[in-house]
Protein backbone atom coordinates (compact mmCIF):
# COMPACT_ATOMS: atom_id res chain seq x y z
CA UNK A 1 0.00 0.00 0.00
CA UNK A 2 1.46 3.52 -0.78
CA UNK A 3 2.49 6.29 1.20
CA UNK A 4 -0.15 8.86 2.02
CA UNK A 5 1.41 11.95 2.85
CA UNK A 6 -0.76 14.40 5.07
CA UNK A 7 -0.82 17.61 4.55
CA UNK A 8 0.90 19.78 6.97
CA UNK A 9 -1.82 21.55 9.59
CA UNK A 10 0.27 24.82 8.78
CA UNK A 11 -0.40 24.56 5.37
CA UNK A 12 -3.95 23.96 5.84
CA UNK A 13 -4.63 26.67 8.36
CA UNK A 14 -3.60 29.00 5.51
CA UNK A 15 -5.29 27.28 2.80
CA UNK A 16 -8.55 27.67 4.98
CA UNK A 17 -7.54 31.07 5.96
CA UNK A 18 -6.89 32.62 2.21
CA UNK A 19 -10.45 30.76 0.91
CA UNK A 20 -11.92 32.59 4.28
CA UNK A 21 -9.72 35.76 3.40
CA UNK A 22 -10.74 35.70 -0.44
CA UNK A 23 -14.76 35.02 0.50
CA UNK A 24 -14.35 37.85 2.92
CA UNK A 25 -12.90 40.31 -0.10
CA UNK A 26 -15.82 39.64 -2.00
CA UNK A 27 -18.30 40.20 0.23
CA UNK A 28 -17.07 43.35 1.45
CA UNK A 29 -16.72 44.72 -2.05
CA UNK A 30 -20.68 44.20 -2.33
CA UNK A 31 -20.78 46.01 0.85
CA UNK A 32 -19.43 48.93 -0.93
CA UNK A 33 -21.37 48.44 -3.62
CA UNK A 34 -24.21 48.93 -1.77
CA UNK A 35 -22.74 52.19 -0.18
CA UNK A 36 -22.10 53.26 -3.47
CA UNK A 37 -25.90 53.00 -4.21
CA UNK A 38 -27.33 54.37 -0.69
CA UNK A 39 -25.27 57.19 -0.83
CA UNK A 40 -26.62 58.20 -3.91
CA UNK A 41 -29.73 57.36 -2.74
CA UNK A 42 -29.37 59.88 0.14
CA UNK A 43 -27.79 62.62 -2.12
CA UNK A 44 -30.57 62.67 -4.70
CA UNK A 45 -33.04 62.66 -1.85
CA UNK A 46 -31.21 65.36 -0.27
CA UNK A 47 -31.23 67.61 -3.67
CA UNK A 48 -34.73 66.71 -4.72
CA UNK A 49 -35.39 67.98 -1.16
CA UNK A 50 -33.36 71.15 -1.14
CA UNK A 51 -34.94 72.25 -4.44
CA UNK A 52 -38.57 71.45 -4.66
CA UNK A 53 -38.43 73.65 -1.01
CA UNK A 54 -37.25 76.44 -3.06
CA UNK A 55 -39.28 75.49 -6.39
CA UNK A 56 -42.22 76.18 -3.09
CA UNK A 57 -41.12 79.01 -2.25
CA UNK A 58 -41.26 80.63 -5.77
CA UNK A 59 -44.18 79.27 -5.96
CA UNK A 60 -45.38 80.67 -3.09
CA UNK A 61 -43.71 84.43 -3.45
CA UNK A 62 -45.31 84.29 -7.25
CA UNK A 63 -48.68 83.63 -5.37
CA UNK A 64 -47.86 86.51 -2.82
CA UNK A 65 -47.45 88.82 -5.85
CA UNK A 66 -51.02 87.57 -7.20
CA UNK A 67 -52.87 88.37 -4.08
CA UNK A 68 -51.42 91.97 -3.69
CA UNK A 69 -52.13 92.78 -7.31
CA UNK A 70 -55.54 90.91 -7.19
CA UNK A 71 -56.31 93.33 -3.28
CA UNK A 72 -54.94 96.23 -5.78
CA UNK A 73 -58.20 95.87 -8.34
CA UNK A 74 -61.05 94.76 -5.10
CA UNK A 75 -59.84 97.92 -3.43
CA UNK A 76 -59.89 100.37 -7.38
CA UNK A 77 -63.14 98.56 -7.58
CA UNK A 78 -64.53 99.54 -4.60
CA UNK A 79 -63.28 103.19 -4.33
CA UNK A 80 -64.27 103.32 -8.05
CA UNK A 81 -68.42 102.02 -6.66
CA UNK A 82 -67.85 104.56 -3.60
CA UNK A 83 -67.34 107.00 -6.07
CA UNK A 84 -70.43 106.28 -8.51
CA UNK A 85 -72.40 106.13 -5.93
CA UNK A 86 -71.92 109.81 -4.55
CA UNK A 87 -71.64 111.06 -8.12
CA UNK A 88 -72.85 108.56 -10.48
CA UNK A 89 -76.61 110.54 -10.78
CA UNK A 90 -74.74 113.81 -11.37
CA UNK A 91 -71.94 112.34 -14.26
CA UNK A 92 -72.24 112.72 -17.75
CA UNK A 93 -73.47 109.56 -19.58
CA UNK A 94 -70.20 109.07 -21.47
CA UNK A 95 -68.07 109.95 -18.55
CA UNK A 96 -70.40 107.81 -16.94
CA UNK A 97 -69.42 104.86 -19.51
CA UNK A 98 -66.22 105.58 -18.55
CA UNK A 99 -66.65 105.05 -14.90
CA UNK A 100 -68.42 101.79 -15.93
CA UNK A 101 -66.03 100.41 -17.99
CA UNK A 102 -63.30 100.98 -16.03
CA UNK A 103 -65.07 99.40 -12.80
CA UNK A 104 -65.95 95.86 -15.42
CA UNK A 105 -61.70 95.64 -16.03
CA UNK A 106 -60.87 95.95 -12.60
CA UNK A 107 -63.70 93.72 -11.69
CA UNK A 108 -62.21 91.27 -14.23
CA UNK A 109 -58.88 91.51 -13.66
CA UNK A 110 -59.44 91.07 -9.81
CA UNK A 111 -60.92 87.77 -11.07
CA UNK A 112 -58.15 86.86 -12.98
CA UNK A 113 -55.73 87.28 -10.29
CA UNK A 114 -58.11 85.08 -8.40
CA UNK A 115 -57.87 82.21 -10.34
CA UNK A 116 -54.23 82.20 -11.20
CA UNK A 117 -53.02 82.24 -7.79
CA UNK A 118 -55.55 79.02 -7.19
CA UNK A 119 -53.33 77.41 -9.84
CA UNK A 120 -50.32 78.81 -8.44
CA UNK A 121 -51.29 77.56 -5.09
CA UNK A 122 -51.73 73.67 -6.24
CA UNK A 123 -48.44 74.19 -7.48
CA UNK A 124 -46.75 75.22 -4.31
CA UNK A 125 -48.53 72.30 -2.78
CA UNK A 126 -47.81 69.70 -5.03
CA UNK A 127 -43.63 70.83 -4.61
CA UNK A 128 -44.25 70.83 -0.85
CA UNK A 129 -45.47 67.11 -0.83
CA UNK A 130 -42.60 66.17 -3.50
CA UNK A 131 -40.57 67.94 -0.80
CA UNK A 132 -41.72 66.41 2.07
CA UNK A 133 -41.41 62.85 0.74
CA UNK A 134 -37.47 63.60 -0.43
CA UNK A 135 -37.45 64.43 3.25
CA UNK A 136 -39.21 60.92 4.43
CA UNK A 137 -36.45 59.24 2.00
CA UNK A 138 -33.44 60.46 3.48
CA UNK A 139 -32.98 59.09 6.93
CA UNK A 140 -33.13 55.74 5.31
CA UNK A 141 -30.23 56.64 3.16
CA UNK A 142 -28.27 57.83 6.06
CA UNK A 143 -28.59 55.09 8.27
CA UNK A 144 -28.29 52.27 5.62
CA UNK A 145 -24.69 54.04 5.05
CA UNK A 146 -24.03 53.86 8.16
CA UNK A 147 -24.87 50.29 8.94
CA UNK A 148 -22.92 49.69 5.26
CA UNK A 149 -19.82 51.17 6.30
CA UNK A 150 -19.43 49.61 9.72
CA UNK A 151 -20.43 46.36 7.87
CA UNK A 152 -17.32 47.10 6.17
CA UNK A 153 -15.10 47.92 9.23
CA UNK A 154 -16.11 44.90 10.70
CA UNK A 155 -15.31 42.81 7.87
CA UNK A 156 -11.86 43.76 7.40
CA UNK A 157 -11.23 43.33 11.15
CA UNK A 158 -12.45 40.05 10.77
CA UNK A 159 -9.87 38.96 7.89
CA UNK A 160 -7.15 40.39 10.47
CA UNK A 161 -8.27 38.68 13.30
CA UNK A 162 -9.89 35.51 11.10
CA UNK A 163 -13.30 35.79 13.25
CA UNK A 164 -16.21 34.49 11.53
CA UNK A 165 -18.05 35.57 14.33
CA UNK A 166 -17.00 39.37 13.19
CA UNK A 167 -17.98 38.64 9.65
CA UNK A 168 -21.11 37.26 10.13
CA UNK A 169 -21.83 40.56 12.08
CA UNK A 170 -21.10 42.30 9.36
CA UNK A 171 -23.38 40.42 7.00
CA UNK A 172 -26.27 41.36 9.50
CA UNK A 173 -25.30 44.77 9.35
CA UNK A 174 -25.31 44.96 5.64
CA UNK A 175 -28.52 43.05 5.01
CA UNK A 176 -29.72 45.80 7.70
CA UNK A 177 -28.11 48.76 5.67
CA UNK A 178 -28.94 47.16 2.20
CA UNK A 179 -32.85 46.43 3.69
CA UNK A 180 -32.78 50.28 4.98
CA UNK A 181 -31.73 51.81 1.58
CA UNK A 182 -33.84 49.54 -0.77
CA UNK A 183 -36.77 51.42 1.57
CA UNK A 184 -35.23 54.80 0.89
CA UNK A 185 -35.98 54.42 -2.77
CA UNK A 186 -39.37 52.23 -1.97
CA UNK A 187 -40.68 54.02 1.54
CA UNK A 188 -42.59 50.48 1.62
CA UNK A 189 -42.26 50.66 5.33
CA UNK A 190 -42.46 53.88 7.41
CA UNK A 191 -40.31 53.41 10.51
CA UNK A 192 -41.44 56.20 13.40
CA UNK A 193 -38.83 57.01 14.87
CA UNK A 194 -37.30 57.99 11.71
CA UNK A 195 -39.13 60.94 10.88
Amino acid sequence: MPDVELPNPEELEEMSASSFTRRVAITTAVYAVMLAVAALGGNNAMKDMLLAQQQASDQWAFYQAKVIREHEYRIQQKRLEVELAERGASLLPDIRQRYDALLADFTGEAKRYNAEKKDIEHGAKRLEQERDVSRQRDPYFDFGEVLLQIAIVMSSVSILARSRLLYGSSLLLALGGTLLTVNGYTLWIALPFFH
